[in-house]
């Protein structure tokens, strides 16, 4: 007997337990809910409303405003800004009595003073006692900015007509904007990555469950090593992985996704879940009970998570090689055609080759542990001082 027997174990009773089926269906459901929810967002990004991704500051402060010509009272984004059109004694009143966070006032002979190419004063009272004044004195700043650059590209055009004419020339846009472009990779690396994070349970259940059921005496009682046991019930994680992957990837492209390299980005995909079954596995060894474990995966997966998010967003605005360390910067680079060289192939191997084998060897050691598996269990700390002074048990 070896792993192999132990993983064929492990498989079949995953399959036919009703557990699995259960959350195999949800995971299902949740990807087309997903498919759903993502082509919605994508719709309202190319339409030519778009969609707010943002939080409204509507009403978070005010603002009055004196400005017969109308010229910046109309260009102060209302969205951020609540105005109140009022004149000078009673804006400055309330502003004292903390009713406004400030007063603009526009000279009424603004619009002249721009036809004749003169500067024009603006006037901005703030309570700075109000923290929302920061807020009036960037959106004042802004639209004054805004303003500044479009009178000064009217008075070019006025004096140089000839160089500005744009009859001969028609803006065109091809593909998909930037901001959706980033969207579309980050969210379907996110999509594709899912089924690893959501098979911790499995995983726990299949270490933690012989300790509660009192069955690991009698597997480690059988012709067969400690890392045989880790080795095949690992293997069997990977291979309903790999199962649901392939099934997702499936879905995602008769969905209509674009996802170039889909053998590739499989098999990535099933790369980056080796040493995340391994760490699972360590941190399920080493747990008491299912609660324990829960909590222990639970924080572990954030942290997973950052690992394979965090370097993918950063090489969008980087394109650091470094930033290849996490499987889903390649997955994201595969699925979107990028041409990707060896080195940056071989950082993503290689820091997958350095995670399995630290974290099998973890959970090896700690699985030949009486103490670990069967209590009373000792400390961390006693752990990490037996792995460093190679400490036999």
């Amino acid at each position: 007997m070896n792993f192999t027997t132990i993983a064929k174990w492990e498989f079949k009773g995953i399959l036919s337990s009703r557990k699995f089926l259960m959350i195999f269906l949800l995971q299902i459901s949740v990807l087309l809910l997903m498919i759903v929810v993502f082509n919605s967002f994508v719709a309202n990004m190319e339409s030519e409303e778009g969609i707010s991704i943002t939080p409204s500051l509507s009403g978070f402060a005010s603002l009055d405003v004196q400005d017969e010509s109308g010229l910046f009272i109309d260009r102060i984004n209302p969205e951020i800004l609540d105005i109140t059109r009022s004149d000078y004694n009673n804006s400055i009143k309330r502003v004292e009595r903390g009713r406004t966070t400030g007063f603009l006032m526009v000279p009424d002979d603004a619009a002249a003073s721009i036809n004749i190419m003169e500067p024009v004063t603006l006037n901005l009272y703030l309570d700075y006692s109000d923290p929302k004044s920061g807020v009036v004195l960037d959106e004042v700043n802004s639209t004054s900015r805004i303003m500044s650059t479009a009178i000064t590209a009217s008075w070019v055009n006025s004096l140089s007509p000839q160089n500005t004419s744009t009859q001969n020339f028609k803006q065109q846009s091809s593909g998909e904007s930037l901001p959706l472009q980033i969207i579309n990779k980050v969210m379907i690396a996110i999509i594709l990555f899912l089924p690893i994070l959501l098979f911790g349970n499995i995983i726990m259940d299949s270490v933690v469950g012989e300790k509660e059921r009192k069955t690991a005496e009698i597997l480690i009682a059988m012709p067969m090593s400690h890392a045989d046991i880790i080795i095949g019930k690992s293997i069997a994680s990977i291979l309903l992985i790999a199962l649901q992957v392939g099934i997702w990837i499936t879905i995602l492209l008769l969905a209509g996704f674009g996802i170039k390299n889909p053998l590739l980005v499989y098999a990535f995909i099933l790369m980056a879940s080796v040493p995340i079954v391994g760490i699972t596995t360590a941190l399920s060894v080493y747990a008491k009970n299912y609660k324990e474990a829960g909590i222990g995966i639970s924080i572990l997966y954030i942290g997973v998570a950052g690992f394979l998010a965090v370097p993918a967003l950063a090489y969008l605005s980087t394109r650091s090689t470094l930033a290849n360390i996490s499987p889903m910067t390649i997955v994201m680079r595969l699925f979107s055609g990028e041409v990707i060289t060896i080195g940056d192939y071989a950082v993503t191997v290689l820091f997958a080759f350095i995670f399995s084998v630290l974290s099998y060897g973890i959970a090896v050691k700690l699985f030949r542990r009486d103490d670990v598996v069967f209590g009373p269990r000792p400390g961390i700390l006693r752990l990490l001082w037996d792995l460093i002074s190679f400490k036999k048990v």
